[in-house]
């Protein structure tokens, strides 16, 4: 099963803060990321590909 491409990954917003970390869109995106659901998902398939590769 191919593991599922979450949109974070090529989020343009994502980009952008972490180009000028001290911007407005880089402190909207940490807020975003927050609450976001789809964020805390993406975290957690990174996690689980880590320990996959590590194991």
């Amino acid at each position: 099963m191919e593991p599922k491409q979450h949109s974070c990954e090529t989020c343009r917003l994502r980009a952008l803060a972490e180009r000028k970390p001290q911007s407005l869109i880089a402190r909207l995106w940490r807020w975003h990321t927050g609450w976001c659901p789809g964020w805390k998902s993406y975290q957690r398939s990174l996690a689980e590909a880590a320990k996959r590769s590590a194991a």
